[in-house]
């Protein structure tokens, strides 16, 4: 009932700049917390940051500094904007919202398809 759809993923050079987008659609009454994860290969999915409804934000100690997230409730789309991009940055990137499903009321929580950014020069 809500699907998400991300963009913005790529390849770019160390020390470059990214802007993740994941507009969310559907049966949506309400959208709660928004969020972005990543996993690389070998790794567990962590959280790379979160922003609430009232624009409270928190970030892995990683990318504080680095990334800034962000979105617009008008449109339902969180935004991850990267900058000084390192290898280590390389994943796989998938966004997370929670909410509520209009018309029943109940809570969902849905996941991206997941958009690959690739750091190496």
């Amino acid at each position: 009932q809500v699907q998400l759809v991300e963009s913005g993923g790529g390849l770019v050079q160390p020390g470059g700049s990214l802007r993740l987008s994941c507009a969310a659609s559907g049966s949506i009454f309400s959208i709660n917390a928004m969020g972005w994860y990543r996993q690389a290969p070998g790794k567990e999915r962590e959280l790379v940051a979160a922003i609430t409804s009232g624009g409270s934000t928190n970030y892995a100690d990683s990318v504080k500094g680095r990334f800034t997230i962000s979105r617009d409730n008008a449109k339902n789309t969180v935004y991850l904007q990267m900058n000084s991009l390192k290898p280590e940055d390389t994943a796989v990137y998938y966004c997370n919202v929670d909410g509520v499903v209009a018309g029943t009321w109940a809570d969902f929580g849905s996941w991206g398809q997941g958009t690959q950014v690739t750091v190496s020069s």
